[in-house]
């Protein structure tokens, strides 16, 4: 499965942006999915998960109640609705398949793609 994130930008704090994840190639509706980021200077980090069928949900304590990560099975893309951004949040995000739902473990040959930026303005 081949992943691409898009819908970042600049955005001033307290505003929103929608990303998105398209997945091309087979079984992205078998995969438990995740939203990644990773700031400048630092290490990425895990953001928000989704287990397979969508229904199941988990967030860094930091973006829990600000952002929601959703997918569409039949248009096989994932989404993370970032809400009340805040300067801190400022990354590049990606999206990964998960091996395990409800932990931040990734595949060893996940393709992570260029991911996109978000940077919020205080």
């Amino acid at each position: 499965v081949q992943l691409q994130a898009c819908g970042g930008g600049l955005v001033q704090a307290g505003g929103s942006l929608r990303l998105s994840c398209a997945a091309s190639g087979r079984n992205f509706n078998y995969y438990d999915m995740g939203w990644f980021r990773q700031a400048p200077g630092k290490e990425r980090e895990f953001v928000a998960g989704i287990n397979w069928t969508g229904e199941l949900t988990y967030y860094l304590d930091s973006v829990k109640g600000r952002f929601t990560i959703s997918r569409d099975n039949a248009k096989d893309i994932l989404y993370l609705q970032m809400n009340s951004l805040r300067p801190e949040d400022t990354a590049v995000y990606y999206c990964a398949r998960l091996r395990h739902y409800g932990t931040s473990q990734t595949f060893q040959d996940e393709s992570w793609g260029q991911g996109t930026l978000v940077t919020v303005s205080s």
